[in-house]
Parts: structure tokens; sequence; C-alpha cells
């Protein structure tokens, strides 16, 4: 006797836990052929509001822990990728219409690039800071900081190893991020949110949002508790007026870039999302 399988309807992930949309629309999320796959939240403009607020009760905390913890945070997560290696390869394979060897390649190089992050939170501050050359009886000392909560547009053609690309190097300085997902390819973005809840991420240091960019891209630029906004994925929208309207608020913005592999790891991926601060220390009398 054949049974009738259970279609699953994925939710968002914000502040560590899985509502579902408040607007209760979801979409059907299909394979290259056009088979169905499963049901994902279509986010509103309220769930990107929620989860900006979401983002930004839990910059302090992540914000000021120590690098090395941080660290050690995004190393958990690479383990616990590399335990449900199977999975995201399976997902990848539906839903990209790839062989088993591409998927695989690119779990593999999403892995490895968390552990390549995770290996910066400790030392990146070493190599762009500075101790600034000045004449009188202090040191004046340059120190990058994290800009805050960082909005950002996925690559759209990718189901993981983009999404790793850009949410990695934003969480090494200390941002928490609202990410939205890649509309047609999100299987492997939810999944990553229930790594995400079962690793040692405090709630609301990463938010999934799925659906729609078109529609929710907009707020999120405009937003004013938004400090940066990182348009990688954003190349099929208009990301100009984009650009302008996170002008209005004085973001910080990341343009989509072009490439094979747009959000290649660099040093200069994390510090885009840094601020510089300056302090000033008096020199001891002896």
């Amino acid at each position: 006797m054949s049974r009738l399988a259970v279609p699953k309807t994925y939710k968002l992930y914000i502040g560590g836990k899985f509502p579902r949309s408040e607007s209760g629309r979801t979409y059907e999320v299909v394979t290259t052929k056009g088979a169905f796959l499963a049901n994902a939240a279509k986010a509103s403009r309220k769930d990107a509001r929620d989860a900006v607020v979401a983002a930004r009760s839990a910059v302090s905390g992540w914000a000021n822990a120590t690098a090395y913890n941080r660290g050690q945070v995004l190393y958990r997560i690479a383990e616990l990728l590399e335990g449900r290696r199977a999975q995201f390869i399976d997902e990848i394979v539906q839903s990209e219409g790839v062989s088993t060897a591409a998927a695989t390649r690119q779990v593999d190089e999403a892995i490895d690039r968390w552990v390549w992050y995770a290996g910066w939170a400790d030392k990146y501050v070493q190599v762009t800071g500075n101790a600034n050359p000045v004449s009188g009886p202090y040191f004046n000392l340059s120190v990058p900081e994290p800009t805050g909560v960082v909005a950002i547009v996925a690559p759209q053609d990718s189901s993981l190893l983009g999404f790793v690309s850009v949410v990695a190097p934003a969480l090494v300085a200390g941002n928490t991020v609202v990410v939205l997902a890649s509309e047609r390819l999100p299987l492997s973005a939810i999944t990553l949110s229930e790594v995400l809840a079962t690793s040692d991420v405090p709630g609301g240091v990463v938010n999934i949002l799925t659906g729609s960019p078109a529609e929710v891209a907009p707020w999120l630029a405009s937003h004013a508790d938004v400090n940066a906004i990182d348009l990688t994925g954003a190349g099929a929208l208009d990301w100009v007026d984009l650009e302008i309207a996170a002008a209005e608020t004085l973001k910080r913005v990341l343009r989509p870039e072009g490439g094979a592999d747009p959000a290649a790891p660099s040093l200069d991926r994390i510090t885009a999302l840094t601020e510089t601060k300056t302090v000033w220390h008096t020199k001891s009398l002896i």
C-alpha cells in the first residue's frame, strides 16, 4: 500500500524562533523541471521589521562577545554543517538540478568558507587596526568595530554557497544580520536556519527571510534602524533605487559584483562592514 508524502511548509527564522509569515502567505518551491519540493513562507514588510527588531536586540551581546568566542561559535556552525552534509547535498541536487558531484563541491566549499571566516574572528583587528604616528605624549590607535544591523540580499542563483559567503563575513565582525534568501532556491538557507537554532548562535544574531527580494528589500533599504545593506544578490533588481533609499538613512552599501563568485572570501568583505574607532591614550610618565 503506497502512502502520501507529507509536504513540508518551511517557516521564517526570526529571533531564534520559526514564525510563519504574519501575512499567512506561502509559495511553492519546485525543481528545475517544475516538480513540487516544499512550501516556503513569503515574508512581508512586517516580517522584515520584526527581523530588524530581533537583530537590533542581539547587537550588544554579539558585538561585545570576545573575538575568540565569535570564532568558536562560527566554527561550531561548520561542524554542524558537516554533520548534515548529506541533507544539504540532496537538497541542492533537487532544487538546482545539478549532479551529486557538483552539489558535493558546493557544500564542501561552503563548510570550508565557514571555517576560513571563523579563523579571522580573532585576527582581522590585528591586520586592519593600527597605531597611528602622532607627535605628542600620547598614543593614537585605530580599531575596527561592528557596523550594527546589516541587511543582506543573498545571491539568488546559489542555494548554499552564496548564502554562506555573504552571511559569514558580517558575523565575524560582530554584526547581526537580516538575510533575504534566494527566492527560487531557499531550501538550503532554511535548513541552515535549523542548524543555527541548534548551535551556539544567540537568537536574533541571524534572521532569515524567504520570499520576494523585490518586495522586501526596499523596506530594509529604507529602514532607519538598519546600519548597512549588502546588495550582492540584488543584481536582477533595480539596485540603484535600493542604494538611493539606503542613502536617506546614511547606510553603508555594498554594491552587487560580477564574476562567477561575486562574494568570494576576502578580508575586505569583513572590513567593509566595520567602522573605525580612534582611541587616544596618554603615555605614562616614568
